[in-house]
């Protein structure tokens, strides 16, 4: 029997024990979304098809569903506020990304919370769960999902327990949520950039793969990897390590024999940058350095860093929008890199 997430509710004796009547179980009977049973019922300004609301509209009352003020308040977007959750604000990539959705926010009037998670799954839930008794007009989660997949059960558990109440989400990351995502095409761009580094004369590479749980470095591994299977060229070393500078530092100090390194992400080929420059390894004379995501606040570093480049400020503004604007059932949208080639990186003879 579920707790105190639902938007409305009834409680009936069935065989002599006491059952709820919940927005999910009107939604199955009617046969429609969630979030089509909680447009209807909570009073939200969106429009829903006068088929569909006849069915979710007689399915309540089969059922004996009955609605709260409360959740039809939220519906009708009382609350200005926007929950934005980010695993790290002081990654120059979360802070792109918070940016672009502050910018839509602003333009709409929305007050915008910030939380930060510092990649602990459990504490995103948790925020959630804060969110949804704070009555915020929508939530907005950035980063990478985790390879366990009870955690992201807990997790679209959670978010359906607000979305219930008429409140709306999209994410930034892997399409695993069940709502609106903007998705960062990992594979691809990570593939383009080693067949552009092969393609400058590289056969042997390392990778500094960030950890395994995540999957966004995961699929940027892969994507890389199988390229270059591809290409008929040696497996790369692949070193994990934080996703973070740090990480990247103390997988440098591991690499060896390469004429190439790929960081998963720009703050780890810093970290690498630094490390080798401790070791007194010249970048790109002895070993080319490539990251990815682009990071503005990285464009000066000498030497220019290579990587993949992708918009992150209008990730983050696009993501939003999904969150505030209509929808019938939830939508994924790729998003893909262009691969940037600067100096960290050599072409050899």
């Amino acid at each position: 029997m579920r707790g105190g997430g639902n938007s409305g509710r009834l409680w009936k004796t069935l065989s002599g024990r006491l059952s709820v009547v919940t927005l999910e179980d009107v939604a199955r009977h009617a046969g429609v979304s969630l979030a089509t049973a909680s447009r209807v019922l909570n009073g939200s300004t969106r429009q829903v098809g006068a088929p569909l609301r006849a069915k979710v509209e007689l399915a309540a009352a089969e059922l004996g569903y009955r609605t709260n003020v409360a959740a039809q308040t939220l519906a009708r977007g009382a609350s200005n506020v926007i929950g934005l959750v980010v695993h790290d604000l002081t990654d120059p990539y979360f802070a792109a990304i918070a940016d672009g959705a502050m910018r839509v926010a602003e333009s709409q009037g929305l007050m915008v919370m910030i939380g930060t998670t510092h990649r602990d799954p459990e504490r995103e839930i948790a925020y959630v769960s804060t969110l949804n008794a704070q009555r915020v007009r929508a939530v907005l989660l950035v980063g990478s999902r985790v390879t366990d997949p009870e955690t992201t059960r807990r997790l679209r558990a959670e978010l359906d327990h607000y979305r219930e109440s008429g409140g709306r989400v999209a994410c930034v990351g892997q399409n695993l949520l069940g709502v609106d995502t903007v998705v960062p095409d990992n594979r691809r761009g990570a593939a383009e950039l080693a067949r552009a580094l092969a393609g400058l004369g590289h056969r042997n590479f390392a990778i500094l793969a960030g950890p395994d749980w995540l999957i966004a470095p995961r699929d940027r591994v892969e994507g890389f990897t199988g390229a270059l299977e591809e290409l008929g060229l040696p497996a790369p070393r692949v070193l994990h390590g934080s996703f973070d500078r740090e990480g990247g530092y103390g997988a440098a100090t591991q690499v060896a024999g390469v004429t190439c390194v790929f960081a998963v992400n720009d703050v780890m080929a810093v970290g690498a940058l630094a490390s080798f420059r401790d070791r007194g390894i010249r970048v790109p004379e002895d070993v080319s350095v490539a990251g990815f995501d682009d990071i503005f606040t990285l464009r000066d570093l000498v030497p220019s860093l290579s990587t993949v480049r992708l918009p992150l400020a209008d990730m983050g503004a696009r993501a939003l929008e999904l969150a505030l604007g209509p929808f019938e059932e939830a939508r994924a949208e790729a998003v893909t890199g262009e691969v940037i080639l600067r100096e960290s990186t050599r072409g050899l003879g």
